[in-house]
């Protein structure tokens, strides 16, 4: 059955002010949770203080330069915490068989399951992210233009379509591999590398992080458009059709697995 997009706009604006009235009903547990969360961003920006205190660039990134890149990072992996946080539960709801109970309603089976769960505490992420770009920004003296701001807005979403496709694809696993919180785990490892430029890494790694576990396009290529518009490579411009293929092909691999878990029944 096939449903406009306003009617799945509706559904979920319904579900998130159900989600969030329940975690603000635990006010305590969430402000310290939002709290943890920009303590653990300040300490990434006080480490990268840190070592541009003993370098003054790093293969010819500055500081604010590598700055933007972390706020980049921040605000493109906003998405994937806030909307699909229940990739976490993926597995135990599988395991447990409860997962059955989202295979009988007459909505779409992903946006059913994805929709149950806002993470409001990454809302502190994002506001962090946002204050770290708007300071490097001013910094690194790039102009302010609606263009510029377009840009920024346009290759930040396609950004996170990368990080919310490796996070789907590997959630998706637990649909065939029983351990598969160790895949979902090393995958959101892997984001870590996102704030750093490929350049730094060995050839092997630059492949890897390029064409197989694509994080270089989450802050990297997509930044380069803003950073650098005089030398934007081909993988640059790239990355919204990148992001939007690869969100696609996890989609449809994660509606595999759940499609051959409701026929099956396991």
């Amino acid at each position: 059955m096939h449903r406009s997009i306003g009617f799945y706009l509706r559904i979920y604006g319904k579900i998130l002010v159900q989600d969030i009235k329940s975690k603000m009903s635990y006010r305590s547990d969430f402000i310290i949770s939002t709290i943890g969360m920009i303590c653990t961003n300040i300490a990434g920006f006080v480490s990268f203080w840190i070592l541009f205190q003993n370098f003054p660039s790093v293969d010819g990134w500055g500081y604010y330069e590598m700055l933007f890149l972390y706020g980049f990072s921040l605000v493109s992996l906003t998405p994937v915490q806030c909307l699909f946080d229940n990739n976490w539960s993926l597995r135990i709801y599988v395991y447990s068989g409860d997962f059955i109970k989202y295979c009988f309603r007459p909505i779409n089976l992903f946006f059913y399951y994805q929709s149950e769960i806002f993470d409001i505490k990454g809302l502190g992420q994002l506001a962090f992210g946002i204050g770290t770009l708007i300071y490097a920004w001013a910094k690194l003296g790039l102009p302010v233009t609606v263009l510029m701001i377009l840009k920024m807005i346009v290759f930040l979403i396609t950004a996170s379509l990368i990080m919310i496709a490796l996070q789907n694809a590997a959630a998706a696993t637990c649909f065939w591999i029983q351990n598969s919180f160790y895949v979902l785990d090393l995958v959101f490892r892997f984001k870590d590398y996102a704030k750093y430029p490929i350049t730094i890494f060995s050839p092997v790694f630059r492949f890897i992080f390029t064409f197989l576990m694509p994080i270089a396009f989450i802050a990297y290529y997509p930044s380069l458009v803003i950073l650098r518009p005089d030398e934007i490579p081909l993988l640059s411009w790239l990355s919204p059709v990148i992001g939007l293929v690869f969100f696609y092909l996890s989609y449809k691999f994660w509606m595999y697995g759940a499609m051959k878990y409701s026929g099956t029944g396991s």
